[in-house]
């Protein structure tokens, strides 16, 4: 696993190491080749990477490729500690630890504990979790957000994606195997 694109490319990313049995706190990495398909829709959207949340950011992969593809800052949710620490050595080694913030918290309480406004919103919770929607749902319904606002969801491809968050309608949906990466945005910022 590296960073696929912008300023820190080819750098590799640390994931934790895997637990014996799945479960809750088992963490899967977005794969280089979903992170390529998520931001070449994020850049055909025009999509503006200065404020970047990151929910169920496990390894962080999702926002630091963000990071290394703008200038912004991006804040990271998790609550696992053996992701943390793999999310921290990873913001390090790819020198954004200072426009990189984490908070050990569940998705579902960003929407209250978070301030300021993000122009992008990441997602990938476990495929297990069935209501990760509702945290998205929260995040998409609370401050955090305005009318520019870009959020993408990664979900199993049973899971099926609703036709709007909170007033951000789907804007694409890509099925890759057993992924669906789904794009909600209200306009398109180019």
């Amino acid at each position: 696993m590296r960073v696929i694109g912008g300023t820190a490319r080819g750098r590799p990313l640390k994931a934790p190491p895997r637990p014996r049995a799945p479960g809750p706190t088992d963490v899967r990495p977005t794969s280089d080749l979903i992170r390529g398909v998520i931001f070449d829709m994020l850049d055909a959207l025009g999509a503006d990477y200065a404020r970047v949340l990151d929910l169920y950011a496990g390894t962080g992969a999702l926002g630091i490729e963000a990071l290394s593809r703008g200038d912004g800052a991006a804040e990271f949710v998790e609550t696992d500690p053996a992701a943390i620490a793999a999310l921290t050595q990873n913001l390090s080694s790819t020198r954004m630890a200072e426009r990189g913030r984490v908070h050990r918290l569940p998705a579902e309480r960003a929407a209250s504990s978070l301030a300021g406004v993000f122009t992008l919103v990441l997602a990938d919770p476990p495929y297990y979790d069935v209501d990760a929607f509702a945290a998205v749902t929260a995040v998409a319904a609370s401050p955090l957000v305005e009318a520019a606002t870009v959020i993408v969801v990664e979900h199993h491809r049973r899971v099926a994606a609703p036709e709007a968050v909170q007033g951000y309608p789907l804007y694409r949906s890509r099925r890759h195997g057993d992924t669906v990466v789904s794009i909600y945005a209200r306009e398109e910022v180019t």
